[in-house]
């Protein structure tokens, strides 16, 4: 009985060699950094569910003066991001642009953003809104034209779109991302920082359609943390899945290894 002790735990002295060790090393590493992101998801969740609980606060707010969260000379904070504000001005059709590559809903087309000039010489982009177009590398010669006058305009404060200047440097009238860095240079006067997604305005606006809002889901975040806890659980139960394997297809019979056993025995004591 002694004996067979001693040959199950002699299977799996292979676990010692240094191919196995690597592995087991290997396998370690793999889950403890598959752990790591699984909690890395779960904690974008969070930030995504924080992120979209003030997004709703700001929804069912009072829009606020654009002064009041952004006064010239400031930059857009993230966590003012679709506050609703509101702001008085005229438009500058001169230099308005539209967005290309722009889709919604399955419909090409593009947003049209116009400066909008307020009291103290500096403007504010406003993108007034999507159009459906062809998809071309074409700037549309249909837009709706902007309201002409004074206007008091209503929307969710954005702020600048981080591509590079490729993207948001205009090239015949049109972008591809709106920022008022990328058009400091488009536009005789100063912008302030970021730019405003029209919802009401006053007189109203016909021929374009307003931004919709954006999806306050959780996102996928939950079930990408789960997968990453998953392959950790994959990796450490295949370790041991494999050491069975090895042990059952290296392991010489048993009897055998007893009989063979007994008979160095009984050759010694002869």
């Amino acid at each position: 009985m002694c004996g067979s002790d001693d040959y199950r735990r002699g299977v799996y002295r292979f676990l010692l060699s240094a191919r196995w060790l690597g592995f087991a090393v290997f396998v370690i590493a793999l889950a403890g950094v598959s752990i790591q992101l699984g909690f890395w998801q779960f904690g974008k969740m969070d930030d995504r569910e924080a992120r979209t609980a003030a997004i709703q606060e700001y929804f069912a707010a009072d829009p606020v003066p654009l002064d009041q969260v952004a006064p010239a000379g400031t930059g857009v904070s993230r966590a003012d991001e679709w506050r609703r504000v509101t702001v008085e001005g005229t438009y500058d059709p001169i230099h308005e642009i539209t967005v290309k590559f722009v889709s919604r809903d399955g419909r090409p087309g593009v947003d049209v953003v116009t400066p909008l000039l307020l009291d103290d010489g500096t403007a504010v982009l406003v993108n007034r809104g999507f159009m459906v177009t062809q998809r071309t590398n074409t700037r549309p010669d249909d837009v709706p034209p902007a309201v002409s006058g004074t206007v008091r305009a209503t929307g969710w404060l954005r702020v600048d779109n981080g591509a590079g200047p490729s993207a948001t440097s205009v090239d015949d009238g049109q972008v591809r991302a709106i920022s008022s860095t990328g058009l400091a240079d488009h536009v005789p006067y100063e912008l302030r920082s970021g730019y405003l997604n029209l919802q009401e305005q006053s007189p109203e606006q016909v021929g374009l359609e307003a931004e919709p809002q954006p999806d306050l889901g959780s996102g996928p975040h939950f079930f990408y943390g789960l997968q990453w806890w998953f392959f950790a659980l994959l990796a450490l139960v295949g370790y041991f899945w494999f050491a069975r394997i090895e042990k059952r297809d290296g392991r010489p019979d048993l009897e055998q290894v007893e009989a063979e056993r007994d008979q160095a025995s009984a050759t010694r004591s002869a």
